[in-house]
């Protein structure tokens, strides 16, 4: 079959264009599809953790992040003062924020950031305040940058997979591809038309989340608060609700959200009888509907992101394991696409990604049930909020929320093989991260090790080697990085280059000269 895009993604949200962007990045013609005709202004997410920080900070878009953080920072500080000048009560300003689980906010105050799972995302460790919106304009920019053919208003409407390819239908024709990439969402048409199973479990809330015109907002707490009706969330910026619900899942979850529902649900759990919405600027409804598919490919059809799991938005898991699915697949279907993929490479998509959906799932189930209004589930929640008002506790929720204890049980007994490489300093004034912005994999000689840079031969076309010093690591004398940032290979002075060729040709194939 001719081709006309190596690859075809459905969805052009922050998972589908993170996705277009590691394939164009890696010299794969791509075509993206997405239905709306303008970025999606709806409110979701509003942060990012720190393995979408480190990605995205590995291809050089740090900066635009920073700046979509300083205005975020910009709408707290608005809030304060808002609150403050509408009379509300007990207004100060919160300890830092280190996240929350099941709405009891962590204190940054009490985080052991000596902790050495904290040690490694070098500047991306100061990002986080990041709108999903925001990310999907800045990798809309970056897509463009790189030619992505983004074709918007245009829409999936079946597709026909074969041995050698796909033969995708859409709203404006048809297009051959080798390769179908559904990231369209928790609906995913991709996912049904597959027939990936989709096992789960069912709906038991009604959330909404709003930015809102209102009246008599000073009654309402700020942040998270717990009623015997349910939970309501007001902040951190001016206008923004959260509700929730436990009396089953909404009607009907596609009926435009309106000033009136979104008002009666919030005197509802909140008990503040008087306060009135007058607009509604953007809202929508969530359920915690908690589902997954087994396998994240079929034949020549992967889905990733929401299309490959959902669950409930609680914790701010869903953006990020999104966007990580994207960086993680992203190389290997190009490697596929290009023809170097080891035996397997692709199946390890689902082999790596899997586990840490299914934790998400179980992480995000956990919160629903402790923030139930009932007494068993408000006294088990009392118990919680006061162990996170210790260093432990709070340093575990941490962890666990922000990603950094992330890994994938890959080959190799070093404590860095598996896990997210640390930005390590380098002797030449430059940073690991710093040297994977275009996409390849990253072979450090730290040591000047002949035999470490002998392994690397023949595979110039997939991997950049770099022979430099590390004064704050004297320990380290190799480090071979996947393009996804993962630590594939890692060894201390003075224990040579054994492990390097298995481990190369594990994730980068044969290398060129042995091909020929």
């Amino acid at each position: 079959m001719k081709h006309d895009a190596d690859v075809v993604v459905a969805g052009g949200g922050p998972v589908g264009l993170m996705l277009a962007c590691e394939l164009a990045l890696a010299d794969v013609s791509v075509v993206v599809l997405e239905r709306l005709t303008d970025v999606d202004t709806t409110i979701k997410a509003g942060a990012v953790n720190s393995p979408t920080a480190e990605a995205l900070y590995r291809r050089g878009m740090l900066p635009g992040l920073a700046a979509v953080q300083r205005e975020a920072y910009d709408r707290v500080s608005s809030f304060m003062r808002q609150r403050q000048a509408a009379g509300a009560t007990g207004v100060k300003q919160p300890p830092r924020f280190a996240g929350h689980f099941a709405g009891i906010m962590l204190r940054g105050d009490l985080l052991d950031e000596a902790d050495p799972d904290f040690d490694g995302p070098g500047p991306a460790a100061e990002v986080g305040l990041v709108p999903q919106e925001a990310l999907e304009r800045l990798l809309g920019a970056r897509a463009a940058e790189l030619g992505v053919d983004l074709r918007r208003g245009v829409t999936l409407t079946g597709f026909d997979a074969g041995e050698d390819g796909v033969h995708v239908h859409t709203s404006d024709g048809s297009l051959r591809t080798g390769w179908l990439a559904g990231c369209d969402g928790g609906r995913s048409t991709v996912r049904r038309l597959a027939g990936f199973p989709f096992p789960g479990t069912a709906p038991e809330i009604t959330g909404h989340q709003a930015l809102v015109e209102m009246t008599g907002a000073e009654a309402l707490g700020a942040g998270w608060n717990f009623t015997r009706t349910g939970t309501y969330a007001h902040g951190p910026v001016p206008g923004r609700i959260l509700t929730v619900e436990f009396d089953g899942p909404p009607a009907d979850r596609e009926a435009p959200v309106t000033a009136e529902e979104l008002q009666a649900s919030l005197r509802k759990v909140s008990g503040v009888a008087d306060v009135t919405i007058h607009a509604v600027h953007s809202a929508t409804r969530f359920t915690d509907n908690a589902r997954q598919v087994p396998d994240y490919r079929s034949g020549r059809v992967l889905l990733a992101g929401d299309a490959a799991h959902v669950h409930s938005p609680f914790g701010g898991q869903g953006l990020n394991l999104g966007i990580g699915d994207a960086v993680n697949l992203g190389w290997k279907l190009a490697a596929t696409v290009h023809g170097w993929a080891p035996e397997g490479l692709l199946d390890s998509y689902t082999a790596e990604r899997h586990p840490l959906g299914a934790w998400v799932l179980e992480w995000t189930r956990a919160q629903v049930a402790l923030m139930r209004p009932e007494s068993h589930a408000m006294a088990l929640r009392g118990v919680i909020a006061e162990l996170t008002e210790t260093v432990a506790a709070t340093t575990f929720f941490a962890k666990k929320i922000s990603g950094v204890r992330q890994r994938y049980d890959l080959p190799g007994d070093h404590p860095l093989t598996g896990r997210s490489a640390p930005d390590l300093e380098l002797g030449d004034g430059t940073r690991l991260g710093d040297h994977l912005h275009g996409g390849q994999g990253l072979l450090l000689d730290l040591a000047g090790d002949a035999e470490v840079r002998r392994s690397a031969a023949g595979y110039g076309d997939r991997i950049r080697v770099l022979t430099v010093d590390c004064p704050g690591r004297p320990g380290l004398a190799g480090l071979l990085v996947r393009p996804d940032g993962t630590t594939a290979w890692a060894v201390d002075a003075p224990g040579g280059p054994d492990g390097l060729d298995a481990a190369l040709r594990l994730w980068f194939g044969t290398p060129a000269e042995a091909a020929a």
